[in-house]
């Protein structure tokens, strides 16, 4: 068995990796920015793949990966963890018929709420306690989900046709372009910029240069606000004007966790 995710800034990589640690000791994880990803999956007849929620939708980054790769999904049994800030619908679902739609067997799904990443809207926001809150509750769901998956038995989050038309009409049908492309709208104050490097490095698409000691943004940005939430300056936006507050899976956790 091996863990295979994508994560932007930590959720997802600390749910595969709880995840696994429930399931047995040393099963690996790779992210698939990873070169031992590919290798890794051709290997393992069992993959527990996670990613988080864009719009109800899978990120742009991943769907490319997925397609890219798509010979080697073949006959791979696949469960997938989905991680969302607010709401997903099929979340597990959506993942899975993109894989299936390449010969893989989807085995189950698990859906986890966990902090929102998106730092730059304030309505999204919630108290360090409560996302110290929510980070314990989906801890408590990983730890269940991984017994019941070590006895064959799945949870099937996001599976089925009821939570298709949850996520569907709840929320990808008028967001489709959000994801179908990337974007072009990062944007970074060249003021307050101070040339760093730190977004150009943790970016997983090279989408960002440093040219005449300042950062400046393509147009391949694939929305995963790593870039937004390490620039020591508050910089870069994305979706909003201003950053509200920086957010990190480090920043919830508790050390017992």
């Amino acid at each position: 068995m091996l863990g295979i995710y994508f994560s932007g800034t930590g959720n997802t990589k600390y749910c595969i990796e709880r995840f696994l640690q429930e399931c047995g000791d040393n099963i690996e994880s790779y992210s698939i920015e990873d070169e031992r990803a590919i290798p890794g999956i051709k290997q393992n007849d069992t993959i527990v793949m996670g990613y988080p929620v864009y719009y109800s939708n899978i990120p742009k980054i991943l769907k490319d990966f997925i397609q890219k790769n798509s010979s080697i999904w073949e006959g791979k049994k696949i469960f997938i963890i989905a991680t969302m800030g607010l709401f997903s619908g099929d979340g597990a679902g959506i993942l899975g018929r993109l894989l299936e739609s390449f010969q893989a067997k989807v085995i189950g799904g698990l859906h986890l709420t966990m902090p929102d990443c998106i730092s730059d809207i304030k309505i999204l926001k919630r108290s360090l306690e409560r996302n110290k809150e929510i980070i314990k509750k989906s801890d408590e769901k990983i730890k269940l989900s991984a017994q019941n998956f070590k006895k064959g038995e799945f949870s099937q989050d996001g599976i089925g046709l009821l939570s298709h038309l949850a996520g569907l009409f709840g929320q990808r049908l008028y967001c489709y372009n959000a994801t179908k492309k990337y974007s072009d709208k990062l944007k970074i104050d060249r003021e307050k910029c101070i040339g760093c490097g730190v977004c150009a490095k943790v970016c997983p698409m090279n989408n960002i240069e440093i040219k005449e000691h300042k950062a400046v943004p393509n147009n391949m940005c694939t929305v995963c606000y790593r870039c937004v939430n390490k620039c020591p300056t508050l910089a870069i936006t994305l979706l909003g004007k201003k950053v509200v507050e920086q957010c990190g899976i480090e920043k919830y956790l508790d050390k017992t966790i």
